[in-house]
């Protein structure tokens, strides 16, 4: 896969998600850079043109195969990644959401090698970066402040 985030002029938008279903948290496994090889959020980069909550929905649906309902932002941060020059190898601003499945069946897509859905008590053995455990522990403190809404 040809990388073309690498070394970037600006910082790009991501998206990701806490999906909450049953009140367990879905995990996927990177395919690729950064972070491959890595247990992780779902989420990816943002299309021109595309609003955020359209873009998470998306990228989730290939990701995970689930269709989900777009809840409140969890948080906004950067994520900058240096290599060995301490040259800018990444930068991506972003924005994960709280989320609900609404349709599909949890599967790996096509930028992932895993995907499972896991208890929050669980979450050790994924050795999951201290942003994304945080980002997990706020979006359930959310689910519960900013319950899903009744449709």
């Amino acid at each position: 896969m040809n990388d073309t985030r690498q070394y970037p002029e600006r910082p790009i938008v991501g998206v990701g998600a806490v999906i909450l279903d049953a009140g367990q948290v879905v995990l996927i496994r990177r395919r690729y850079e950064p972070l491959a090889g890595r247990w992780s959020l779902p989420g990816g980069t943002l299309e021109v043109g595309e609003t955020l909550e359209a873009g998470v929905a998306r990228e989730l649906r290939e990701e995970t195969g689930l269709e989900v309902e777009v809840g409140p932002v969890i948080e906004v941060f950067d994520r900058i990644l240096l290599d060995e020059e301490r040259r800018v190898r990444y930068h991506f601003v972003l924005i994960d959401y709280l989320c609900w499945p609404v349709s599909g069946y949890l599967r790996a897509g096509s930028d992932v090698d895993a995907a499972v859905l896991v208890s929050p008590a669980d979450l050790e053995p994924y050795d999951l970066t201290p942003k994304a455990t945080a980002v997990i522990a706020r979006g359930l403190q959310l689910a519960v402040e900013a319950p899903r809404s009744v449709r």
